[in-house]
């Protein structure tokens, strides 16, 4: 995949493996992306003496080397951050739960069994390093004379005391309801007429890491399923004015999602328009909840959406266990889609399967005429993307 990785350019990626094979392939895949600084070692012990000399952007850590346990290893790349946000992805042939759990436990930001996809690795190679490049930069202090932003002060008496406003922040939020709806159309690639719609959250100041930010924060602060709900209910309206062949997509945490049997806020008369669209930014250990607290609701009609289908956790196993009625394909995989040979195999693979299991497929992030016409050519009737409609409050 050339150049995904080229505005990455400077920055350092450290691969840990003591398969001299896997090193060597992982540094060509990642330099032919557009990586210039990739450091490997095959020696799990030279790693400790190794960090504070590289200081690497991301770590790619396999687990099964000798003398050095990896999860060990693990935890010592994450104490070496001291709280920092140094991603390490996981990369091992050990498919257990248990594994899996103990590596995030430890500070793993992302978790791959081999045999690996070469696009999915670079694909989360790129989230990573996006996410650290985000984190450096809003822990620069403002150019000299220039004030930080003033929608959100940043408290400078310490971690506690941000947090503490953060959580204030939320329930400023919560209590005054401030949460505005914005709507995204989502298009028929055939008709190109516009069959649903995806509610979205906009809030009364901006957040540095935008929207997701603020349900971040929600979360830290035990608010994060009063948020989303928050959300919700002011954007179910919407299904008043729009047309009553279309659906309303809502996003929610596995969290939230197992609240909504106690909530009971969707009638059986709304439940054919409504899509509930699972946002998985953390891996979901009971599948068997979700699908106990939708039952009602799917049984009258509502679907189940898989988000952000090619980045993240998300793959073929959380598919399978999900049973979705919807996939989304990520942004990353979407974006130039027609330029690049790997993007178009791994999309028509999740296509070929969402169709067996007869789900809609949506294909989030079309920003160019052209790559709609490669999503039609691959059969994907829906998308979304500011080429097809640009987010916008209700009208």
């Amino acid at each position: 995949m050339p150049d995904t990785l080229e505005r990455f350019s400077t920055m350092c990626v450290l691969i840990v493996d003591d398969n001299a094979a896997n090193v060597a392939l992982l540094k060509a895949l990642l330099r032919d992306a557009g990586l210039n600084q990739v450091i490997t070692e095959t020696d799990p012990r030279r790693v400790f003496g190794l960090l504070p000399v590289v200081n690497p952007d991301l770590v790619l850590l396999d687990l099964q080397m000798p003398h050095v346990n990896g999860l060990e290893l693990l935890g010592a790349i994450t104490r070496f951050a001291a709280g920092s946000y140094l991603p390490v992805m996981v990369l091992t042939a050990d498919t257990s739960a248990d594994t899996r759990n103990q590596a995030f436990e430890l500070g793993a930001r992302d978790f791959l069994t081999k045999p690996l996809d070469i696009v999915e690795v670079v694909l989360r190679t790129a989230n990573l390093l996006e996410t650290r490049q985000l984190h450096q930069l809003l822990r620069s202090p403002p150019p000299t004379g220039q004030a930080a932003t003033p929608s959100i002060p940043q408290p400078a008496t310490g971690a506690h005391d941000q947090a503490e406003a953060a959580g204030q922040r939320v329930r400023t939020v919560l209590r005054d309801r401030s949460i505005v709806p914005f709507f995204q159309p989502v298009i028929d690639l055939t008709s190109m007429a516009m069959v649903g719609q995806e509610a979205l959250a906009r809030f009364p100041s901006p957040h540095p890491q935008g929207p997701a930010g603020w349900f971040s924060d929600a979360f830290a602060s035990g608010m994060g399923s009063e948020l989303e709900w928050l959300a919700v209910m002011n954007a179910l309206p919407m299904l008043d004015t729009a047309d009553h062949d279309t659906f309303l997509a809502l996003n929610m945490s596995p969290a939230t999602i197992e609240l909504i049997p106690e909530r009971n806020i969707f009638t059986p008369a709304i439940c054919p328009r409504i899509v509930i669209e699972l946002t998985e930014h953390v891996p979901i250990e009971d599948y068997s909840a979700i699908h106990r607290a939708l039952s009602v609701l799917r049984s009258h009609g509502a679907r189940l959406a898989a988000d952000d289908l090619g980045s993240g956790y998300a793959g073929f196993r959380h598919l399978v266990a999900l049973q979705p009625d919807v996939v989304k394909l990520d942004i990353s995989l979407i974006r130039g889609i027609h330029r690049s040979r790997p993007q178009r195999a791994l999309a028509s693979a999740l296509v070929a399967f969402a169709h067996d299991i007869a789900a809609e497929v949506i294909a989030e992030g079309v920003e160019e005429a052209a790559e709609v016409e490669v999503l039609r050519d691959m059969g994907i009737r829906w998308a979304q993307g500011y080429y097809l409609g640009m987010p916008a409050p209700a009208r």
